[in-house]
């Protein structure tokens, strides 16, 4: 994978700057490391480069940074992990970014673009308008250009340039189109090698819906209380209502090829094994920025109707989600 080089992180916030920075600090003798960035960001990296703490070590990585792709040039990796609500932005400054064989490693939340694209079943081909209005960022960031990449870690950024990891470090990779196509391994391999606990799913929609299973609920009940996940999971109440909620997400899931193979119960009982911590909506909301919310509910809610499912409760939690972030100037998106 010698030609494989050039690596840039697109959003160099909690888990894009994880990601680059056990990237540069194990491979940087094989990888030209760049990140795209703005404002405080951009500035901090170009001052002391990339920061995590990490197991009680502070890892401090040299990356070329810049907030113009053209000073960046093509890339054999793109890196993608903004959240949703700026994907429209960015997707024009990613597509800058390709070259003839360049790969974009989408590490976001919720439903992407891509997600029906080689899926089969009745939902097949289906153009999300919640998560990608008008299939803008399709044209510009094709499914054949992506790796799909479900993240099983949580990170926080106390200021901008500086990570903090704390806890997990899986990387679950695939095509959308399926299967395990050639390309797919060396980035699996490299991922690897870089300290990423990585593997490939043959069907990565269905890991993708799993996790979005698990915090459809959890992220926006935290942001709308301010509690931790332990504090949400005490409530029986929130507990009941999270449980039909996820009930109305796998049956969506068994239709259209995404089962979970789980009971709500099931899942509760490992988020409370995890602990205390701060959803990333929670941590969003607290930092004034606007909230995941078509990603995460909007697009069940529009697969569920594409389906003439009902999605009552998963409904519920959207507009109480969404009138809650437009009263505090957090809204973005088709919820908006």
């Amino acid at each position: 994978m010698s030609e494989l080089k050039r690596i840039c992180i697109v959003g160099a916030g909690a888990i894009g700057g994880w990601m680059g920075a056990l990237i540069g600090h194990r491979l940087g003798a094989e990888v030209r490391l760049s990140v795209l960035a703005r404002g405080h960001t951009l500035e901090a990296v170009r001052s002391h480069g990339l920061r995590m703490d990490i197991g009680g070590e502070r890892l401090v990585v040299p990356a070329h940074a810049s907030s113009d792709p053209g000073d960046l040039g093509p890339q054999d990796l793109v890196v993608l992990s903004v959240k949703a609500p700026a994907l429209a932005t960015v997707a024009p400054i990613v597509h800058r970014l390709l070259g003839p064989q360049t790969k974009v490693l989408v590490a976001m939340n919720g439903v992407p673009w891509w997600f029906f694209d080689g899926l089969d079943g009745e939902a097949r081909g289906l153009r999300l308008e919640s998560v990608d209005p008008g299939g803008a960022i399709a044209e510009l960031i094709p499914a054949e250009r992506v790796i799909g990449c479900v993240v099983h870690a949580s990170c926080t950024t106390p200021e901008p340039g500086l990570v903090r990891h704390v806890m997990g470090n899986g990387l679950i990779l695939g095509a959308p189109a399926g299967g395990q196509p050639d390309w797919l391994a060396p980035w699996v391999d490299l991922l690897g090698r870089a300290g990423f606990a990585a593997s490939a799913s043959a069907r990565i929609q269905r890991d993708v819906w799993y996790k979005l299973w698990g915090n459809m609920t959890t992220n926006p009940m935290s942001a709308l209380t301010g509690a931790t996940t332990d504090r949400l999971l005490e409530d029986e109440l929130l507990v009941r209502f999270a449980t039909t909620i996820m009930e109305e997400a796998a049956a969506i899931g068994e239709r259209i090829g995404c089962a979970v193979g789980q009971t709500p119960q099931d899942r509760h009982a490992i988020t409370r094994k995890l602990g205390s911590f701060k959803t990333s909506m929670l941590q969003d909301a607290e930092a004034g920025r606007p909230l995941e919310l078509d990603a995460l509910l909007g697009a069940v809610r529009e697969i569920g109707q594409h389906l003439a499912m009902p999605t009552p409760y998963t409904d519920a939690l959207l507009g109480l989600a969404r009138v809650y972030a437009r009263q505090r100037g957090l809204l973005s998106g088709s919820t908006a």
